[in-house]
């Protein structure tokens, strides 16, 4: 299964400043998969799991010396090691932080050596021991996107007219309806590569719906793994509360029992941390960095795939393929999570990003805008209309107010148009407006449809 990062992966191999690579993201996004098919392209492939076997976990419980670490493996693996030849794979590194620290002397002192390393709960590993300062590079990787999904499925020619065309004609009527009802598709599937997998297999939902159950499950078997045994029932209550919640602002006193913040907001973070949940913070969205302007008491909560949030939440699904036009009105808040999944797949994937979202909470004047980008010096503000509603109060009195922004975008149901400042794009053209912020992306997808 081709993927984004392929492209990441293949600029890291030719960049003669490369850094030892940090392959970072949930449970079950493919990171192994993709770093398998990638090494390929080496004459030697050398992959090490630390969590199947402890018999090398001694090599990294000495000295550092890198000629000395690729001496051992060599030997216990009887696979030779040799830099500028071999793609060495660490696997599972987590299970032995010190392991990351070696990363750094590889850099150092064996720079020819391609080394890329991934975990399941890295960033917990990574919040002990730290990741030396401009000697490891990170990547980030996400749940398939909608254009991924399509390319999955052979859909070549639909991701060009998509990336393609022209915002501001109107697509052809017949292929906007294939388009959104792909999308549906999407909404139901999700970006899980077993699932999608298993969907291009066998069209079978109720299939796909058993593998999405037990992925849901190997995430709460985690649980254990990085949360106290005292914080294990709040991690399970609020990830069992984020698709409860989405589509508007996280409250602790929404969840059922005498719990407090105190107690539920650092299950959260825990949940973040795993990659399972990303926060949307508010900002105000005045200037840039975005960042600079949050308060982070204040943030809406989106659960890593939309198709999991709605099996979590016990949903029938089969609207999405009998009537996806109707689940588009009548799904706003998972219509909403899935531009922020859109977004967060589609962006810079050197950095880890945040997602922002405004409001105005005056009694009367209320407004809110789902998203907000940064584009250059210009913060775009985004709408989410599930259905084909044309309202935009909130995002007229949005760039009334912010001068910093030249104009807005609406994702719905609708064609494309454009009228004077906002420009309303279909619900799946969210990676063609990435592409103005992630420049490239557009080579990314190129790679991915050749």
């Amino acid at each position: 299964m081709k993927r984004l990062v392929d492209y990441y992966l293949y600029s890291w191999k030719n960049d003669p400043y490369r850094m030892p690579l940090l392959l970072r993201g949930a449970r079950q996004i493919g990171k192994t998969f993709s770093v398998r098919s990638f090494g390929a392209l080496f004459a030697k492939f050398v992959e090490i799991n630390l969590e199947e076997m402890p018999e090398v976990h001694a090599v990294f419980e000495k000295n550092l010396d890198p000629e000395r670490m690729i001496a051992e493996l060599s030997v216990i693996l009887k696979k030779p090691i040799i830099p500028g030849v071999t793609l060495l794979f660490i696997d599972e590194i987590q299970i032995v932080p010190r392991a990351i620290i070696a990363l750094r002397y590889f850099y150092e002192k064996m720079p020819q050596l391609h080394v890329i390393a991934a975990g399941s709960l890295l960033d917990f590993a990574i919040e002990q021991v730290g990741i030396p300062v401009g000697r490891v590079q990170s990547l980030y990787m996400f749940p398939l996107s909608f254009i991924e999904f399509l390319a999955a499925l052979g859909h070549v020619a639909l991701i060009k007219e998509i990336v393609t065309h022209d915002n501001a004609q109107e697509m052809s009527e017949s292929i906007h309806h294939k388009a959104l009802s792909l999308l549906g598709d999407y909404c139901a599937i999700g970006g899980m590569p077993r699932v999608v997998q298993l969907w291009q297999e066998t069209q079978n939902p109720l299939h796909c719906a058993k593998i999405q159950s037990t992925i849901l499950d190997t995430y709460r078997q985690d649980f254990g793994k990085y949360a106290k045994n005292a914080q294990i029932k709040h991690v399970e209550l609020v990830f069992t509360y984020i698709p409860i919640q989405l589509g508007r602002k996280f409250k602790y006193s929404l969840v059922d029992g005498d719990y407090r913040k105190r107690e539920l907001a650092p299950a959260l973070d825990l949940l973040v941390t795993a990659g399972v949940a990303h926060k949307v913070f508010y900002s105000a969205g005045q200037g840039i960095p975005l960042g600079a302007q949050i308060d982070p008491q204040d943030y809406k909560v989106i659960f890593l795939d939309i198709a999991l949030a709605q099996i979590l939440l016990g949903l029938d699904v089969a609207g999405w393929f009998a009537n996806p036009f109707a689940e588009f009105v009548n799904k706003g808040s998972v219509i909403e999570a899935l531009v922020g999944q859109e977004i967060l797949a589609y962006d810079d994937p050197y950095l880890r990003k945040n997602l922002y979202y405004w409001h105005r909470e005056v009694r009367s004047s209320e407004a809110e805008i789902d998203y907000l980008l940064q584009f250059q010096n210009d913060i775009i503000p985004i709408e989410v209309k599930s259905g084909v509603g044309s309202t935009l109060r909130s995002m007229h009195s949005f760039l009334e107010s912010h001068v910093t922004s030249s104009y807005g975008i609406r994702f719905s149901a609708h064609n494309y148009s454009e009228y004077h400042n906002i420009k309303s794009l279909p619900l799946y053209a969210i990676s063609s407006i990435m592409n103005t912020k992630n420049r490239e992306l557009a080579q990314a997808i190129e790679m991915l449809i050749r």
